[in-house]
């Protein structure tokens, strides 16, 4: 099975009538020259680069935008209309204190599969202890957490609280909380690799695409800024593809995580048998 961890669904056509919503997604997104996508577009990709499952990813900062940009009702709606390809992460606003349940909920009702997190959105510190009701309810559901990590384009956005350092405390006092850098913590590609290296609860995806050729891009970060060899030996287990769709397309990425040189073995891996061990649906063999 080929998973996409890391896709944003906030432009999918059965969750846009409203017009007035999509131009808010547009401006705080910071994505303006793509139009809605039809599921049938969607599925249409998803052959295209030879994808099985797509992670869709809600998005709560209400405490800053007084509204979700993408509800856990409507990422649930999309779930509903293609159950064999879509899977959910639930996402709540850290800064608000009815997140712990909300997330309950969202993973006792709704079924969502993890929870998607923007330090840099919603400016909190993993490590912060007012945060720790949120792990404790991931922890008795075993589901993970998505961060945003890196570079964020988003509106109003700080890349501070994206540095992969600001995650070692959580991820050293909660061992068994299975945790995901998003992007890869670019432009901190070593920093990352350093805690896959030292933590076996920390993943990375591979949605790090910030210049325009996804070849180059991906040359650059896993042969240059880290040996491939670091991936394709040691820390083969907790890479997963990811495209950060629809910034940016998922069969250029896919397609270049190909040509790097790495084992079909770990590719076998990274597209997609890391991602169910990661979301709890694989023994991790």
């Amino acid at each position: 099975m080929t998973i996409d961890i890391h896709v944003h669904p906030a432009f999918y056509e059965p969750i846009n009538a409203n017009a007035a919503r999509e131009e808010l997604r547009h401006r705080e997104l910071d994505i303006h020259r793509n139009g809605l996508a039809p599921l049938e577009h969607v599925f249409n990709q998803m052959r295209c680069a030879s994808l099985d499952r797509l992670c869709l990813l809600a998005q709560d900062y209400s405490t800053q935008m007084g509204e979700t940009l993408v509800s856990n009702k409507e990422v649930a709606q999309l779930v509903s209309l293609a159950p064999d390809r879509f899977w959910g992460f639930a996402s709540v606003d850290p800064l608000d204190s009815e997140a712990p349940d909300k997330l309950e909920d969202a993973f006792s009702r709704m079924g969502f599969k993890g929870l998607n997190l923007h330090p840099g959105r919603s400016r909190f510190d993993p490590a912060d202890p007012v945060l720790e009701p949120l792990w404790a309810v991931c922890e008795r559901h075993d589901r993970p957490v998505l961060f945003h990590a890196g570079l964020s384009w988003e509106k109003d956005t700080l890349a501070e609280y994206g540095h992969p350092l600001r995650f070692e405390a959580l991820a050293q006092k909660h061992p068994r909380l299975r945790i995901c850098l998003g992007h890869f913590g670019w432009p901190w590609i070593r920093e990352t690799a350093m805690l896959l290296l030292k933590y076996p609860n920390v993943y990375a995806d591979t949605a790090a695409l910030y210049f325009d050729n996804a070849r180059e891009f991906y040359t650059q970060c896993f042969t240059r800024d880290i040996p491939l060899t670091w991936i394709d030996r040691s820390l083969r287990h907790q890479v997963m593809f990811g495209s950060d769709n629809p910034r940016f397309e998922q069969i250029r990425m896919a397609e270049a995580l190909g040509t790097l040189g790495l084992r079909e073995s770990t590719l076998e891996l990274i597209r997609g048998e890391n991602a169910l061990v990661f979301l709890g649906e694989g023994d991790g063999a």
